[in-house]
């Protein structure tokens, strides 16, 4: 009995779909192995591999890997802009306390790996990525300064610090957090408890 040829398997599991068909499987498969292996996983071949498309396939939508390395990232900061634009939402529509608005922020950097994603394009230097969150971040800001009347452009300050604080805090909870409390003995929640108990000397 033969034994089956791999790259025979990988060309049997090919199938035609339609070009953004094809690309948005790339960009899937990309987020997955970005999360489970880092950023040095994402590879033309990898990707192909896992969809069933050819290289010369992923050339013709990314160019490269870097190509799809980049669209990837412009895709997770879309998810990110994305999910800040629904705290702000649940900020304005709901009364509830500092843990909610610390909820909506950590989930917004930790679903979808925006936290990985964020120290990803830090690494890579391209800061210019995070431009087209600027405006996330300042809408954010605002809803914080309305939901809690604040009023005077020191009580603003005071906000934005908040709001540094709790982003700060979402990253580096989303990037090392689980390892780290590990170590410290802590459970899964205790860094948005302790950020949502600190959010009031910001606020009030």
């Amino acid at each position: 009995m033969s034994i089956p040829d791999p790259d025979t398997a990988v060309r049997l599991t090919r199938r035609r779909r339609a070009p953004d068909e094809a690309r948005k499987e790339a960009l899937v498969s990309a987020r997955r192995l970005l999360l489970e292996s880092g950023p040095d996983a994402i590879t033309l071949k990898a990707v192909g591999d896992e969809i069933g498309v050819t290289h010369a396939n992923l050339i013709h939508h990314f160019g490269s890997a870097a190509g799809l390395q980049s669209a990837l990232m412009e895709s997770m900061v879309r998810d990110l802009i994305q999910a800040l634009d629904a705290a702000v939402a649940h900020l304005r529509s709901d009364a509830g306390a500092p843990r909610a608005l610390v909820d909506q922020v950590f989930d917004a950097f930790d679903e979808g790996g925006a936290g990985r994603l964020a120290a990803w394009i830090v690494m890579s230097g391209d800061l210019e990525l995070l431009e087209p969150v600027r405006g996330a971040v300042h809408d954010l800001v605002e809803a914080i300064y309305q939901k809690f009347q604040a009023e005077g452009e020191q009580a603003r300050h005071r906000i934005t610090a908040a709001v540094l604080f709790i982003a700060l805090s979402a990253f580096g909870d989303a990037v090392i957090g689980p390892p780290l409390r590990d170590m410290l003995g802590r459970d899964q929640d205790s860094a948005r408890r302790m950020v949502a108990r600190l959010l009031p000397t910001f606020l009030y």
